[in-house]
């Protein structure tokens, strides 16, 4: 990877990830007229009937040169919280499961337990598994608790002020911020969460309406997710849960990323 360097000593150990199963269920099965979950889905995971708001968008220039170099800048803001919450994010593709060929390369570009700031997940999918690499930050948007995110300039400032070194220095000096400063929005997608359980464990289920392939309607994403410090619980739990969504028609047996769908539809 051009730009980066690495030392000849050493290198740190591999970062030690999370991991997010995410699986996606059928829209037709799981949502009533109103694009809502129905109360049978919520009351099978113990949810309320009360959601969270969350409003995404991300930047890019037009060619997409960030999404290309793997990386994705966003904010994010959640209903009831007074700060936009950016991420820039580095994806590895895994290869045939093999979580540690990804982490040793994305420890070769200097992601490894060197470097705190940074958080690493493996998103666990129903036949894909992706690596990323996150390093957040706040922004105060003191006094507002809904989810209006900032238009392009100020979206602009904001990441181009709190932009990590290793996301602006990619490729080269100033790369990232160079490219957020010719950069769009893509979105915004407003989406709602329930939040329950699965097996002991915390279950988010996110409804997200986003624009078809051809801009005519709305189709709507419907992910459910939970997160693990262990492989092995990760592995066995995505299995559990597939086949018991499976049992109750309400699994879509594909992967897909939502960020791809955003980049690709807005």
């Amino acid at each position: 990877m051009a730009g980066i360097v690495v030392s000849p000593t050493q290198e740190m150990p591999n970062m030690e990830p999370e991991y997010e199963v995410r699986l996606q269920l059928n829209p037709t099965a799981v949502l009533g007229p109103d694009h809502e979950l129905t109360g049978t889905v919520l009351a099978t995971f113990d949810m309320p009937p009360t959601v969270t708001k969350l409003n995404v968008q991300f930047l890019d220039n037009s060619c997409k040169e960030i999404y290309t170099a793997g990386w994705s800048p966003r904010i994010r803001k959640t209903e009831h919280e007074d700060k936009f919450e950016l991420t820039y994010k580095k994806r590895y593709a895994i290869m045939d499961g093999d979580i540690d060929a990804a982490l040793a390369v994305a420890s070769h570009h200097g992601f490894d337990t060197g470097d705190a700031k940074y958080e690493a997940q493996v998103e666990w999918g129903y036949q894909k598994q992706t690596l990323s690499i996150s390093r957040k930050k706040t922004v105060a948007d003191s006094g507002n608790s809904g989810t209006e995110l900032p238009g392009t300039s100020k979206s602009r400032k904001m990441l181009i002020d709190e932009a990590p070194d290793k996301f602006d220095n990619w490729k080269h000096n100033q790369w990232g911020t160079g490219a957020l400063a010719m950069s769009r929005i893509f979105g915004p997608v407003l989406a709602s969460r329930s939040i329950g359980t699965w097996n002991g464990m915390r279950l988010y289920l996110e409804v997200w309406p986003l624009s078809n392939l051809a801009g005519t309607g709305i189709e709507y994403l419907i992910e459910a997710s939970f997160k693990t410090k262990s492989r092995t619980t990760a592995s066995v739990e995505q299995s559990d849960l597939a086949a018991y969504l499976q049992s109750k028609g309400w699994f879509l047996a594909q992967d897909s990323l939502k960020t791809q769908l955003i980049m690709e539809r807005y």
